[in-house]
């Protein structure tokens, strides 16, 4: 048996994303093959395609032939958190921009194209929602435009149940709801302290509404920007390739088999800032696999 322990990178994610991770090359539906007989276990038991690991724990391969064959040193140029025939969820990491804005400039939607051809299953990718550039976290992308039409109808009807991770300067009120107008819209932001640091606040965060920078915008109008959101008031931070907000949890419906949650791994970037700023590494991995868990806010 082949024995691996999780570390951060893959703290919350699905078990099923972590062997198509391992084995970025195997056929469509092999992970989910190999944990349901048993070859994939977890902490040496049986497990399912959807529960999300945690640091420390072990994964156990049998080690056939095949399985050998189809490990990877190298992890994929694609971070996919969950795929089917219709649409994947991908971890965009932050000061990425889902589009390319310039020339010569490297963008989610292309690498997640190029990625897909190397892997011979070659398709055109439609975001289904967006992140901004320096967010960091899940995203979804269809695989065709009828995918993303079945998908978009969804955002637009009943909303995708979204958390956040917002690393805020100060400390707000335990918990709040803000519900200022957007671009004489109404919008609502509710969030809650998760963990203290230095000066600063890790915040866990559901926009209700879905404007236009809406959780950026909300924060900063209670004079707690994200951390290294110059455009509102967060301050430039030469070290962040994005900002302090990641899309950490997200939940949709199916179109093929009903409810899916996914969570994406906190990026080291946003890791590293929190350590800076006195929010204990460990504490902060149990803190969000706790929020995983989690149905509401």
């Amino acid at each position: 048996m082949l024995s691996i322990q999780i570390s951060h990178p893959d703290h919350c994610r699905r078990l099923e994303s972590y062997l198509r991770t391992l084995m970025p090359g195997s056929p469509f539906g092999y992970a989910r093959k190999l944990i349901k007989s048993g070859a994939a276990r977890l902490n040496g038991t049986q497990a399912t395609a959807d529960v999300l690991l945690k640091i420390h724990d072990t994964v156990t391969l049998k080690e056939s032939a095949a399985t050998t064959a189809l490990l990877s040193a190298a992890r994929p140029g694609l971070d996919i958190l969950f795929e089917d025939s219709l649409i994947l969820v991908a971890n965009k990491p932050p000061g990425l921009p889902m589009h390319r804005t310039a020339e010569f400039e490297d963008n989610l939607v292309e690498i997640g194209q190029e990625y897909m051809t190397q892997r011979a299953t070659p398709c055109k990718l439609y975001p289904v929602n967006r992140l901004d550039r320096g967010t960091s976290g899940a995203v979804i992308m269809a695989k065709s435009s009828s995918s993303a039409a079945i998908y978009g109808r969804q955002v637009q009807e009943t909303g995708l149940d979204k958390r956040y991770l917002a690393l805020v300067w100060g400390t707000p009120e335990n918990s709040g709801v803000i519900s200022e107008s957007l671009d004489g819209k109404e919008s609502e932001t509710r969030y809650r302290i998760v963990l203290a640091g230095e000066n600063c606040s890790l915040l866990s965060v559901t926009p209700i509404s879905g404007r236009m920078h809406q959780i950026r915008r909300h924060l900063a109008s209670i004079a707690r920007p994200v951390i290294g959101d110059k455009r509102y008031g967060g301050g430039d931070l030469p070290e962040l390739s994005g900002f302090a907000l990641h899309s950490f949890r997200t939940a949709l419906t199916l179109a093929e088999s009903g409810t899916l949650t996914v969570c994406a791994p906190v990026s080291d970037e946003l890791l590293n800032l929190c350590e800076r700023r006195g929010i204990e590494r460990d504490t902060l991995l149990k803190t969000v696999y706790r929020l995983s868990q989690q149905e509401t806010l």
